[in-house]
């Protein structure tokens, strides 16, 4: 495939080391430190570029009726200036994307979709409104997504914004304004379990426009982050990501991310509503859940999650190698109870994290495990999500 590029890419090439991503997408790792950008962001104000995300623009008559069809979630109660977060799922109740969509007029809405299934996700719109007078436009190409996170944003985003009340932007609720001449949509909303805002800009002015944000925003210690600070901050909130944690291949369903709260059965017809209902009776096998792993390093995305199958009464010592003198884990790896989709290194709770599906009979709290880490098997531990923050206090920020 080919590479594809945001609109402030010419920032990023001169700024950040660049990693291939979703959708294909060349995305800046990090500009300084990862683990800096994070604490800023949980501490002050970070920003960072997620143009790599769609806009899928619907109108028409039908265009509620469309979209309540395609989501789990009930939208005909939305308001003007209100968002919300579904899936969308197949026949089967596969998860085909997890989408956050934006009521404009009972006329007009549009769906932010995932960057790594974005094309997908903007052809399972159009087909489906064939026959719904519904107008569906992909227009991911002439909006640019800055996302502004932090303690401090809102503070911060008072002294540049004009036409908007903050004070009075409730979560998930969204305003038109004007940043330096460029006028563009702010919600707010974001994915780091922060009070923060997220900016849509046409992306011809994205690039004068983040830089005016960097400068305007020095006595807040505004810094922008990259996909590892940004992988950090979301894991610590368990926050699922299409491709590691919602596979491309449609296997999982809302009951296996624990996103079931989400699907609306009172709603009489969805796309998946009868499998879902069958699931639902029926119970899944296995669960995604959060780990702490004893270990330095993170494991790898697919690394083997396993029981424990002996537990060795007698401690033992490296007596050689870069780790001699370390304690031998006595506990031994048993059979392949699932499998990694996302780790990193908790800044802000200093542990190291895993997401995982685990078979529900260990998907338990408290359930002592193994991860493999590079071949390594180290004890992990099932523990409650999200790791930080659990009641959702700091994103709300009332």
């Amino acid at each position: 495939m080919p590479e594809r590029r945001t609109p402030l890419f010419d920032y990023h090439v001169r700024h950040a080391e660049l990693v291939r991503g979703g959708g294909d997408f060349l995305f800046p790792l990090a500009y300084t430190n990862p683990v800096e950008e994070h604490l800023n962001t949980r501490q002050n104000v970070g920003m960072q570029d997620l143009s790599t995300m769609g806009e899928v623009d619907i109108k028409g008559p039908g265009a509620e009726r469309l979209i309540n069809r395609l989501l789990v979630n009930e939208v005909r109660d939305l308001l003007p200036g209100q968002m919300r977060y579904s899936t969308m799922c197949n026949a089967q109740g596969g998860i085909v994307d997890d989408i956050t969509v934006y009521k404009f007029h009972d006329e007009h809405f549009m769906i932010v979709t995932s960057s790594a299934p974005r094309k997908k996700s903007a052809r399972w719109i159009a087909e489906h409104a064939i026959g719904h007078s519904a107008y569906v436009t992909d227009l991911t190409g002439a909006i640019a997504l800055l996302s502004v996170q932090g303690p401090r944003s809102r503070d911060f985003l008072k002294t540049v914004a004009h036409d908007v009340d903050f004070d009075a932007l409730k979560f998930f609720h969204f305003a038109r304004g004007t940043i330096n001449e460029t006028e563009l949509l702010i919600s707010r909303s974001g994915y780091t379990g922060e009070l923060g805002y997220e900016l849509y800009v046409p992306s011809e002015e994205a690039l004068g426009l983040w830089e005016f944000l960097l400068k305007s925003g020095r006595d807040f210690s505004l810094r922008p982050y990259g996909t590892a600070a940004m992988q950090s901050l979301r894991i610590e909130k368990a926050l699922p990501l299409a491709g590691p944690d919602i596979p491309d291949d449609e296997s999982r369903t809302p009951f296996h991310l624990g996103l079931d709260r989400w699907v609306r059965f009172d709603k009489p017809d969805f796309v998946g509503r009868e499998a879902l209902l069958r699931q639902q009776e029926m119970g899944v096998s296995e669960r995604w859940v959060g780990l702490h792993v004893e270990s330095d390093i993170p494991p790898r995305a697919g690394a083997a999650v396993m029981s424990v199958s002996d537990v060795s009464p007698q401690r033992r010592v490296r007596k050689s190698g870069a780790r001699a003198g370390e304690p031998i884990e006595p506990r031994t790896p048993g059979g392949q109870l699932g499998v990694v989709t996302s780790a990193a290194r908790g800044h802000s709770v200093g542990r190291m994290l895993a997401l995982a599906y685990v078979q529900t009979t260990h998907a338990f709290p408290g359930a002592q495990l193994m991860v493999d880490v590079e071949g390594e098997p180290r004890p992990a531990k099932v523990v409650p999500t999200p790791f930080f923050d659990p009641a959702g206090i700091r994103m709300r920020a009332r």
